[in-house]
Formats: structure tokens, C-alpha cells, sequence
């Protein structure tokens, strides 16, 4: 896998519901590289942190592959790497391969890859069509999070490569799939449950569907 293109995102105001709030999906290519921090990326702007940018979601990575599929959805749009908030745009990203808790090389930083983004309002106002949001689920590849093990720099033409493969035989499209599905699959929450380092808030959840 390649990285593509290293995106950060400015605070922009935009109006939902009647209220204003600040986003930071609005990103664009930086030439130079980001830097990756257990914290975060460096200079990023997080709109809100309640669900965005903690520990376990400190950078979002987005398959440059998906980019033909959408823009013939939204072919009006202005097009550039970054439209879908993602930090690294990565060739050959593929969910269905990526198992939650393994290990990468990402450039100079290591990573965790952790869960899959949940999309929001946000993204519907990114795309001016609130409607996105269920074609972005049933699609069913909305790239990843990652934790952050080891800081550095990640720079276009950079590699993720593989460094240790997760026990658990979960990956990012299907524990994406049956977060979404009416019926849930108990054999692969419990798969999760497992991980040892998976957020209390999805713990929760996921227990409750279980119980």
C-alpha cells in the first residue's frame, strides 16, 4: 500500500439544526507531510473530540480507489484528495483485508488499525446531500481509524506495510457491516469484545447487543 496524498483539515463553520458548529472535514493535500501523534495529527482540526480524534481514532485513512466510484455519484463536485476528511489517502487500502488490531509501518509512525468511520451530518454537508450517508453505509468501505503506537512523519509516496498480523479474524468491513445489519452477528462481536484494546464506549455497545 502507497500513501497518495497527506490531508489536513482547517476549522470551517458550518450551520446544522439551527446551530453552528466547527468542522474539521474540509481537508486538503499538504505537500510536506503530517505528522502522526498518539494525540492526533499534528495541525489537524478536530470538530468534535466526543467523536472524533481520541486515542483510538487518531488518524483516518481512505482508499484512493474509492475516489472513481463517488465522483460518478457527485461528478459536480470539486474534487481533490481529502473530500472524505480522510488524513492519508492510501492505493490499495482494502477493508476487507484489514484486520482490526493490526500492526503497520506507516511512513515513519506505527499504527493500530482500530475501527471504521461512522459517517455523520458532516459528511452530508461536505457533499451538500444528507443523503450520502446511507449510500456511504450500504457501500460498505468507509476506510479506517488508526491508533498511533509511534510517532512520525508520513509523506506522499510513503509505504503501509505490514508489521504483525491481529489474532482476531475481524475485519474492518465486516465488523462495519454488522454494526450497521438489523441482525447482529454475536460469534464476531464477541471477537471483538476480545480485543483487549477496544474503547469502553464500543465495549458498551457491543455488549448490549449481546446481553
Amino acid at each position: 500500500m502507497k500513501i497518495i496524498s497527506t490531508n489536513i483539515g482547517h476549522p470551517v463553520t458550518i450551520s446544522w439544526q439551527g446551530l453552528e458548529r466547527i468542522t474539521g472535514i474540509y481537508k486538503t493535500p499538504v505537500p510536506e507531510g503530517i505528522y502522526l501523534s498518539p494525540e492526533g495529527v499534528k495541525g489537524d482540526t478536530i470538530g468534535n473530540p466526543k467523536v472524533h480524534g481520541d486515542a483510538l481514532k487518531a488518524a483516518y485513512l481512505f482508499s484512493e480507489e474509492q475516489y472513481p466510484y463517488w465522483k460518478s455519484q457527485y461528478p459536480s463536485l470539486n474534487w481533490d484528495f481529502g473530500m472524505f476528511g480522510e488524513n492519508l489517502t492510501i492505493s490499495g487500502l482494502d477493508e476487507t483485508q484489514l484486520l482490526m488490531g493490526s500492526i503497520y509501518k506507516l511512513g515513519e509512525a506505527t499504527v493500530r488499525i482500530t475501527t471504521p468511520r461512522e459517517p455523520c451530518f458532516k459528511l452530508g454537508i461536505r457533499f451538500a446531500d444528507q443523503g450520502i450517508i446511507d449510500a456511504f453505509v450500504k457501500h460498505g468501505l468507509p476506510g479506517t481509524y488508526v491508533q498511533v503506537l509511534e510517532p512520525g512523519f508520513v509523506r506522499s509516496g510513503d509505504l503501509m506495510e505490514l508489521v504483525e498480523l491481529s489474532e482476531r479474524s475481524v475485519s474492518i468491513s465486516a465488523f462495519y457491516a454488522m454494526w450497521y445489519a438489523p441482525e447482529k452477528d454475536r460469534e464476531l462481536i464477541q471477537e471483538v469484545l476480545n480485543l483487549p484494546w477496544i474503547s469502553e464506549q464500543k465495549q458498551k455497545q457491543l455488549q448490549r447487543w449481546v446481553s
